[in-house]
């Protein structure tokens, strides 16, 4: 017999998986609206026309960075504060786009260590190069162009599905690098305490939002692992302990997470 638990659970799976579905569906739409309209309006090719769903496009191609799930909450409620987070580095993101993906840099047989400085704490994540070489590749590229700094972890879950996901410029859960890549790694991927993965809006759709993984999930396997927490758990789950603005269990934090820095190094 299924415990009442156990089916708050699935229901909190299932809603977060009719988000994500909606969400890549609702992007589908506007990239087919886009053409028509693009057609129509060939003499103003310069004009963004695909803005309806508040997607982020490349400032070089106009291209939607197709993106991961729903976006964050709304709300007008006051946020509470969490202690241990302090004031972000003065700044804002750069918001660079690029039309295609990196080219591959990142030796696939080495060992990668991405630091996360954030406004509540650091994380240090083992990157898996080996399995993902792809996604490593990618984070390497855009931590070197300061892609990450002065983002805000736009949302946080804490019903059924236990994750901070950050790594959006505009903070919508829309926006991206102006390029997307393959999936990797998903045969067999599971979601425990600590997992890195990508977040998306589908098959190959992969960005810049990732999510951390704070407490032991089940997903199916359509989110790339790419890497490992090998420090600061503590410090997601200290963010994920101050709840989500609003109240519910999926929306914008109440901590202000903004990441103020992100490098990645080789050893």
């Amino acid at each position: 017999m299924v415990s009442s638990e156990q089916r708050r659970r699935q229901l909190a799976r299932e809603k977060y998986e009719r988000q994500m579905k909606n969400r890549a569906e609702a992007q589908r739409r506007a990239k087919r609206r886009n053409v028509i309209v693009g057609v129509s309006l060939v003499t103003a090719a310069a004009v963004v026309v695909g803005l309806a769903v508040g997607g982020v496009f490349s400032s070089d191609d106009k291209k939607n960075d197709a993106a991961p799930q729903a976006a964050p909450s709304t709300s007008s409620a006051a946020v509470t504060p969490v202690k241990g987070c302090n004031p972000p580095a003065a700044g804002k993101p750069n918001g660079k786009q690029w039309k295609a993906e990196p080219a591959m840099t990142v030796d696939s047989k080495a060992s990668y260590t991405m630091a996360i400085d954030t406004s509540c704490g650091k994380v240090t994540v083992a990157l898996d190069a080996a399995k993902a070489p792809h996604t490593v590749n990618s984070f390497n590229f855009l931590a070197g162009e300061q892609y990450f700094d002065h983002v805000k972890c736009h949302r946080l879950t804490t019903e059924g599905i236990y994750v901070l996901q950050c790594g959006d410029p505009t903070g919508s859960g829309s926006g991206g690098p102006g390029y997307q890549f393959a999936d990797e790694n998903l045969t067999g991927a599971t979601y425990p305490a600590g997992t890195v993965a990508m977040a998306n809006a589908g098959p190959g759709t992969n960005g810049s939002q990732f999510f951390l993984v704070y407490k032991d999930t089940q997903l199916p396997p359509n989110y790339t692992p790419f890497g490992k927490i090998t420090g600061g758990l503590d410090v997601v789950q200290n963010i994920a302990g101050g709840g989500v603005q609003g109240g519910g269990g999926d929306g914008a934090p109440n901590a202000n997470v903004v990441l103020n820095s992100v490098t990645v190094t080789k050893s």
